[in-house]
């Protein structure tokens, strides 16, 4: 094996560390440093895996090949800048950045620099996922729903932005197109900004999808159903497992697959570390080697659009009006 390459972590908050704990086991890969503006958190995790620990992502030049940016979405274009224009490879927690004009930035800049972008839509390393795409073909109507408890991080932005863009990203993957047709409705709750969202897709195969979002919810939920001619998939994402029912003449015969479980963050990091190794470019498949900046670009877009189709509904602007009142 080639010398392992030096990699970091920008933000160990909880995605952060993950992303830390995984680097330090993984073969081919050395964590040099951890890096967080609160400075006992950096120390503590760098103390506990053995690395140096930093309080500013310029730190990092010179000492990492690659790094993962875990920081507030509203942070992610800044210190990814600061990292690209290094050369450093990038793994940018989702969504790549808040608005499009930024992420196009980035992708430029990572071009110059001859430096990867992968962002970290982490379903597509789900091994429910990867089971279930040997029966997708062509679905006609998806419906996702992905809830949890009010999370105290990650609500700089919309519940769009924060949750629903997993789903975004793997229906663009699976329907392999933009839609046509957006409708969406959000609420703020806890939060300056939509705690709670769905929104309703039509694309031009005739696919329709409907997805709900909800980070104010008692429980926890990461389902996904793809309905076709010939067959329902009910993937559940948090317990990594696939139900499938095919209609066999005038039945209709259930069975669940088997599902070889295993981490989709070690999975994530190990593909984005095997393309900086081999100077690959992720493939537009889902979970080959990553989601390269391009799609994460095509993820956001989408979102940004059921963002404006959200805020300019009668409901939206009503809701937005209530807040400024209270």
């Amino acid at each position: 094996m080639k010398h392992a390459l030096r990699v970091g972590v920008v933000g160990v908050g909880h995605v952060g560390s993950l992303h830390a704990q995984v680097y330090a086991k993984l073969r081919g890969a050395r964590l040099v440093a951890v890096c967080d503006v609160d400075r006992a958190r950096s120390r503590e995790v760098a103390k506990r895996l053995g690395c140096q620990a930093l309080t500013d992502a310029t730190e990092l030049i010179g000492l990492v090949d690659a790094a993962s940016i875990a920081v507030p979405t509203s942070l992610h274009h800044a210190v990814g800048k600061t990292l690209l224009d290094a050369g450093i490879h990038v793994l940018i927690e989702k969504p790549i950045t808040t608005t499009l004009a930024q992420a196009d930035e980035l992708l430029a800049l990572a071009a110059r620099r001859q430096a990867l972008v992968q962002v970290g839509h982490i379903e597509r390393f789900n091994a429910a996922i990867q089971t279930a795409k040997a029966h997708l073909t062509h679905p006609r109507f998806i419906e996702a729903h992905r809830l949890s408890p009010y999370p105290h991080r990650g609500t700089d932005v919309s519940v769009v932005l924060d949750v629903m863009i997993h789903d975004l990203d793997l229906v663009l993957a699976l329907v392999k197109c933009q839609p046509v047709q957006i409708d969406a409705l959000g609420v703020a709750i806890l939060s300056t900004s939509e705690d709670i969202a769905n929104a309703r897709l039509v694309f031009p195969t005739g696919c329709v999808a409907n997805l709900t979002a909800s980070r104010v919810s008692d429980e926890r939920i990461r389902r996904i159903r793809l309905f076709q001619e010939d067959c329902y998939l009910s993937i559940d994402y948090q317990h990594q497992s696939v139900e499938l029912a095919r209609k066999i003449g005038r039945t209709i015969r259930r069975k669940t697959l088997a599902v070889r479980r295993r981490p989709p963050l070690d999975e994530e990091l190990t593909a984005f570390l095997k393309a900086v190794r081999t100077g690959t470019t992720p493939l537009n498949s889902p979970g080959q080697a990553g989601v390269s900046g391009e799609e994460a670009r095509e993820a956001l877009a989408l979102a940004l659009k059921i963002e404006q189709a959200m805020r300019s509904s009668e409901f939206g602007v009503r809701n937005k009006k209530q807040k400024k009142q209270g």
